[in-house]
C-alpha cells in the first residue's frame, strides 16, 4: 500500500495475543487506516502449550509461541501492507524475524518512552532491527496518533478474541 504526502493512503497493523485459561492462547491481528477504521481483522484458533513445549523452550516459549508462531501466521493472512505492526506484547515483537516490516511496542511506559519515542499518551519503542528507522517511525505513525490513542485498537481485538472465545 502506498502512502501519500498526507498519510491518508496508510494502513497500521496492531498485533496481540490474549491468553484464555480455558482454550490456550489467542491472536488477533487488526489492519486500520489512518482514522482508525478496521480494515482488515484476522484470529488464529487457539493454541494450547504443552508441558513437554514449556520444558524444551524454557524462557523462550512465549517469544517462539507468540511471536514466531502465533504473529507469523497472522501476519501471512493479511492482504494489506501495513507501514508499521504495533503490538502490545513483549514477546510478540520476536514476530519481526519473519517479516521486512517495521515492529514496535506500545504502552504507557516511560520506559519505552526513554528508548523510543511518545505519541499522545502512548510510549512507542521500536524493534532493535528498526531503531535505526525511529524518526521514520514517528512520522508514519503520527498521522494515526493524531485521530486515535495507539493503545486503543488492542482494546478492539481482546474484544473481538473474548467474543470468538465465548462461541
Amino acid at each position: 500500500m502506498q502512502a501519500d504526502a498526507g498519510g491518508s493512503d496508510l494502513a497500521y497493523g496492531f498485533l496481540t495475543v490474549v491468553d484464555s485459561a480455558t482454550h490456550g492462547l489467542f491472536g488477533g491481528y487488526l489492519v486500520v487506516d489512518a482514522l482508525g477504521r478496521p480494515l482488515e481483522f484476522h484470529c488464529t484458533a487457539p493454541v494450547k502449550v504443552s508441558r513437554a513445549q514449556q520444558i524444551l523452550y524454557g524462557p523462550t516459549l512465549n517469544g517462539q509461541l507468540e511471536g514466531r508462531q502465533i504473529g507469523g501466521a497472522l501476519l501471512a493472512e493479511g492482504k494489506a501492507t501495513p507501514a508499521v505492526v504495533l503490538t502490545d506484547r513483549e514477546p510478540m515483537l520476536q514476530v519481526r524475524a519473519q517479516t521486512t516490516l517495521p515492529v514496535a511496542l506500545v504502552g504507557r511506559s516511560d520506559a519505552l518512552a526513554a528508548v523510543g519515542f511518545t505519541l499522545g499518551d502512548s510510549a512507542v519503542r521500536p524493534h532493535a532491527d528498526d531503531t535505526a528507522r525511529t524518526t521514520e517511525l514517528e512520522a508514519r505513525l503520527a498521522p494515526l496518533a493524531a485521530a486515535v490513542d495507539l493503545c486503543e485498537p488492542f482494546e478492539r481485538i481482546r474484544a473481538a478474541l473474548d467474543e470468538a472465545a465465548r462461541h
